[in-house]
């Protein structure tokens, strides 16, 4: 076989007027340089470091060649270069840059954890065994959440929107805790997630075989709290969709000054107290095919008792694309600051950004 040695390659252009050549001195090179910027961001954030002290090392500290937060940062890095899989991490580990965002002393030399121990270190929960000496405090990675959120901000804010919702994490294998969901259409977990505009407060790892709201009271709970502990005064709102209409939450926030505006599911008996407004709004829409919306507010109670008090129900009587479109919101908001037209359209509505955050999630952990 003939043996080539070549450092430069030319290509021909077809424009003939800039020279294209391919060489390969460039020593050791990465595509993922904006790492660096991700790396100076949580150096000035300091949160890495603090979320790997939510992690119990049971390790003999003679033996341990990688730190846990150097296995953290390892980790969590990786996921937010597109790397989500362990298996990446046979290549990553002897990654020069890679290295150097984790701290190795000399990165490229020095490798980072293998995908075995990084594995170890993931399934690690409850006390430590003989191979899972690593376990983490769900309190502290909770705790830590809404820390970051508080410190976003040098002063308390007049009023915050707390968004809840859930959605479907699809698996594809035999995992534990493995349901099939009707309204998904698929295997998959029902994690639930509470967000403040761009920031996740709770991420929760559900099994999909309950509902929505199962758990839903104690994580507002724990975050309220922490939040009115350094900022005592600030009006706090709980915006969620019907999933989260139940009696156990709404009755927690209005004995704890919590405002709240969530969704109802629509049936015959709220359809039919708002009759009127329905054929009003198909007469508009008869008259202009625009579609038409007419607001309406009423008290409201379960004929079943499943609420425990009258509550304050606003409606959408909408006429759309030749049908009735109606929707319903129940709120402890006062109609004087909060009119039908306004809370609906303008405060209920904007939870359609939320969703776009929990999409933002399975963006970087697509299919996992």
């Amino acid at each position: 076989m003939t043996e080539c040695i070549q450092d430069r390659l030319e290509f021909s252009s077809s424009q003939g007027r800039r020279e294209i050549v391919a060489e390969f001195n460039g020593g050791t090179i990465s595509s993922d340089g904006g790492g660096l910027l991700l790396r100076e961001t949580d150096l000035k954030m300091n949160l890495l470091a603090r979320f790997s002290q939510c992690f119990l090392d049971g390790r003999n500290p003679i033996l341990i060649e990688h730190s846990v937060e150097q296995m953290v940062q390892q980790r969590v890095h990786g996921l937010a270069l597109g790397y989500e899989d362990l298996n990446d991490h046979d290549q990553l580990r002897h990654d020069p840059l890679l290295g150097l965002m984790c701290g190795k002393a000399e990165p490229g030399i020095e490798p980072l954890a293998g995908k075995s121990t990084l594995n170890r270190m993931e399934l690690g929960t409850g006390m430590p065994t003989r191979y899972k000496k690593i376990t983490f405090w769900r309190d502290g990675v909770d705790e830590l959440l809404v820390n970051v959120f508080l410190e976003a901000h040098s002063t308390a804010p007049r009023q915050i929107v707390l968004d809840i919702d859930t959605t479907d994490m699809a698996l594809h294998g035999n995992q534990e805790g493995r349901f099939y969901h009707g309204y998904y259409g698929h295997y998959c977990y029902l994690p639930l997630y509470i967000f403040c505009g761009d920031h996740v407060l709770c991420a929760r790892l559900r099994p999909s075989n309950i509902g929505p709201a199962v758990g839903s009271r104690k994580e507002v709970e724990r975050i309220v709290k922490q939040i009115r502990q350094h900022w005592p005064e600030v009006e706090i709102i709980l915006r969620g969709d019907s999933g989260f209409c139940g009696d156990e939450l709404m009755t927690w926030c209005e004995k704890n000054t919590v405002k709240f505006v969530i969704g109802v599911a629509r049936n015959k008996r709220l359809e039919g107290l708002i009759a009127g407004p329905l054929a009003e709004a198909k007469q508009q829409f008869d008259s202009t095919q625009q579609a038409a919306r007419v607001f309406v507010e009423f008290q409201h109670e379960t004929l079943n008792g499943s609420w425990s008090q009258k509550r304050r129900v606003v409606a959408k009587a909408e006429h759309i694309n030749g049908k009735s479109n109606p929707r319903f919101l129940v709120t402890s908001l006062d109609s004087e600051d909060w009119e039908n037209q306004k809370l609906y359209e303008e405060l209920y509505c904007a939870r359609g950004d939320m969703e776009n955050r929990i999409k933002e999630q399975f963006v970087l952990f697509a299919d996992r």
